[in-house]
């Protein structure tokens, strides 16, 4: 993974210093809230509703063992004893004390972490496959690109103050797995039919109040000019992006209303002026310097068969059950990837306490699994494990309560935080994600469903990603009495589609009984081994409708 050159190293702890001073200014008075408030916003700290929150970077998802322990650290001496993963591959501390967050930059900065960026109308913490460099299906690392885009981005002085808030997502893999199509920018590392390496590039997508799918922009960008061509689509957004409605100000708008071939165009006359200038050209020798800090692992010559796993899985049910769903094939023989899941039955989606953490760290190290990732599902992988340390992993994840085994199933929920935090919020979000768990316990019951992915957001923002949900749940208010929306037929995946609204908002204590009916409407009309996003396509969402407002119509018949 990358590490930091010494100018990396001064100017965060430089900008350490610089913000400790902010605080004590915010502290004695001589600062005011709105005074403070971009300047806490530059640093990635937030005031929710009960408290500040703090967010954290975890550029393209990865940290080291040094680095989870750090964060355990931080939840233990700062917070109340635990982090929040989220969607973007980041963690956020909900309970922070605003004079403790300087200390906090501080003992980020010591292994190399901050929070600059995570906030503000800038260049977001860039995002990436978070099976990056294990998975059979990959063209390329897209860590190394990403770590290019992010040095290129970070501080960039014509994207600092941009119409809005930008998110870059790189993927290098045929099965994306880091919603590519719904980023402001999104990179796919694709082959010609010479068997060369390029970029395709995504521009206009995005969920919230107005959620669209983004566009090709860039069909097949060389490797020396993805700079130039990124730098050409930031910089048609900051000349024509709106700043007059914060509500239409993101890049999607812009692509909406100028239309593809039009972005396209205007995309194209700013990279010819960009390549002109020879400016922006990516160096060979560049691209190689940092692909070096994400050579693969030293991994041991091992057969794919591990005797030692296979008599385990024969001896424990639970073993079997857990590598049915949470491992997954690796591109090297005797090994696998590991899906450490943040979804226990009734728990809180993404959050991990500072012991869990720690032991983590512990395995990694223990298991020489040189990094830990963060995946935009919310959860947590070990992407290098040799399989023969897989039942000694799982026992002692088991123990951590972090073995539930329900990776891609029906209880393995995205949630946003929600009111229960979020100031932004119209309703709760876990409590129903806990509740649909808790209804969908039963292990025969989850596979039996198979693949499905719900998905809540507590508001239109939709950090849950509710757009993309197989099955989609939006909070709403309505005169202070919390609703819920749901959505069908979404997907963040290859096959990107924005799910339908399926009619009026359900109750709170009316929700999960409708997503439960809406499930048996699938497991009535599937086909062979169809999955629920399959069966809504072929059949339309009519036939879930009518199923889902069953008990309202006859609760309105016996009113009659």
């Amino acid at each position: 993974m990358y590490r930091y050159d010494e100018f990396d190293a001064r100017f965060v702890r430089e900008r350490v210093e610089q913000f400790r001073h902010q605080v004590e200014r915010r502290l004695s008075g001589e600062l005011s809230e709105d005074e403070f408030k971009p300047l806490r916003l530059m640093n990635g700290l937030y005031l929710q509703l009960h408290a500040y929150m703090l967010r954290v970077a975890v550029p393209y998802g990865t940290l080291s063992s040094k680095q989870v322990r750090m964060l355990a650290h931080i939840a233990r001496k700062y917070d109340k004893g635990y982090g929040h993963f989220t969607t973007r591959q980041n963690i956020q501390y909900n309970w922070p004390k605003l004079v403790d967050v300087p200390d906090i930059l501080s003992d980020l900065a010591s292994v190399e972490m901050h929070a600059l960026q995570t906030s503000g109308n800038c260049i977001r913490n860039v995002t990436a496959d978070h099976f990056a460099g294990a998975t059979a299906d990959e063209i390329e690392d897209p860590r190394i690109l990403s770590e290019i885009v992010r040095q290129w981005s970070s501080l960039h002085p014509e994207f600092t103050y941009l119409p809005r808030k930008f998110k870059i997502a790189v993927s290098g893999a045929r099965h994306d797995r880091a919603a590519l199509k719904f980023h402001d920018m999104a990179v796919e590392i694709v082959k010609n039919e010479a068997g060369e390496i390029g970029y395709r590039v995504y521009a206009g997508g995005g969920m919230g109040r107005t959620p669209y799918v983004g566009h090709v922009v860039g069909d097949f960008v060389a490797r020396e000019d993805i700079l130039a061509f990124l730098e050409a689509v930031m910089r048609v957004y900051n000349q024509s992006g709106r700043r007059d409605n914060i509500y239409k100000a993101r890049i999607k708008i812009l692509v909406n209303a100028l239309g593809a071939d039009e972005m396209r165009k205007q995309v194209m006359r700013e990279f010819d002026e960009i390549k002109k200038s020879g400016t922006l050209e990516l160096p060979a020798a560049e691209l190689a310097r940092i692909g070096a800090y994400f050579t693969p692992p030293s991994f041991d010559d091992l057969p794919d068969d591990a005797p030692e796993l296979e008599a385990a899985v024969e001896r424990d049910a639970a073993l079997a059950a857990w590598v049915k769903t949470n491992v997954h094939a690796h591109k090297q023989s005797g090994y696998a990837i590991v899906t450490v899941s943040l979804k226990p039955i009734g728990g809180v989606p993404g959050d991990a306490s500072d012991a869990q953490m720690d032991e983590l760290a512990d395995l990694a190290d223990e298991f020489d699994i040189p990094e830990i990732r963060v995946s935009h599902e919310q959860n947590l992988i070990l992407p290098h494990v040799r399989k023969r340390d897989l039942p000694a992993i799982f026992e002692r994840l088991r123990a951590q309560d972090l073995a539930t085994p329900n990776a891609g199933l029906v209880t393995d929920i995205i949630a946003c935080p929600g009111l229960d935090y979020c100031d932004l919020a119209n309703a709760r979000a876990i409590p129903i994600a806990q509740r649909i768990s808790e209804r969908f316990a039963d292990l025969d019951r989850q596979h039996h469903i198979g693949e499905l992915k719900i998905k809540i957001s507590g508001c239109i923002n939709a950090c849950g990603h509710h757009h993309a949900g197989h099955i989609g749940i939006l909070g709403v208010d309505k005169k202070g009495v919390e609703y819920y929306q749901l959505q069908l037929g979404g997907s963040g995946a290859e096959d990107a589609s924005i799910g339908e609204i399926l009619g009026p908002a359900f109750g709170e204590h009316e929700i999960v009984d409708a997503v439960e009916r809406v499930v048996d409407v699938y497991l009535d009309r599937r086909e062979g081994a169809e999955r629920f996003l399959d069966t809504v396509r072929r059949i339309g969402i009519e036939p879930f409708k009518q199923r889902a407002y069953e008990a309202n119509r006859e609760l309105s018949h016996a009113a009659h």
